[in-house]
């Protein structure tokens, strides 16, 4: 049985362009050219297409949601500290109802107590923090799973 080809986007939040600078006790050394490239990678070993993208400003992120709408089959997003704050982002993610995969570099339920409430978690089918740039490979490797059990259970 063939697998059905399938569309996903990646979006990065705020800050995450400054990774592999940005304190990398917390974040690690990889660049998100390194994390794009893994990524990349995964998706050819996967057979599906990525688009990626990464804004520091929230309505671009809430434009992007938006965009998926009819477009791809799935959105592997790290809203960074959007996770914590936007509202405009959860309500896009259950807009467009695409099954979305929250992830993050760092465990957000080690860190600051403001850090361990996701505003994306509850319209997410699942959430991946605390491996650094593997959360991204992990989180893209569950949604492709996960859209192509449900697109075979159809």
């Amino acid at each position: 049985m063939t697998q059905p080809f399938l569309k996903i986007l990646v979006l990065h939040g705020p800050n995450l362009n400054l990774l592999g600078k940005r304190e990398p006790g917390i974040y690690g050394l990889n660049t998100l050219q390194d994390i794009n490239a893994q990524l990349f990678d995964v998706a050819v070993e996967l057979g599906v297409e990525l688009s990626i993208e990464q804004s520091n400003y929230e309505g671009v992120l809430v434009d992007f949601i938006q965009g998926t709408f009819d477009v791809f089959d799935g959105l592997l997003i790290n809203p960074a500290a959007y996770t914590h704050t936007s509202v405009a982002i959860r309500d896009a993610i259950a807009a467009v109802a695409v099954p979305t995969v929250e992830v993050h570099l760092s465990n957000i339920h080690k860190r600051e107590t403001f850090r361990h409430h996701s505003y994306i978690a509850p319209v997410a089918i699942g959430q991946i923090s605390g491996f650094g740039a593997e959360s991204y490979r992990l989180g893209l490797q569950a949604l492709v799973h996960h859209l192509r059990t449900a697109s075979s259970a159809d």
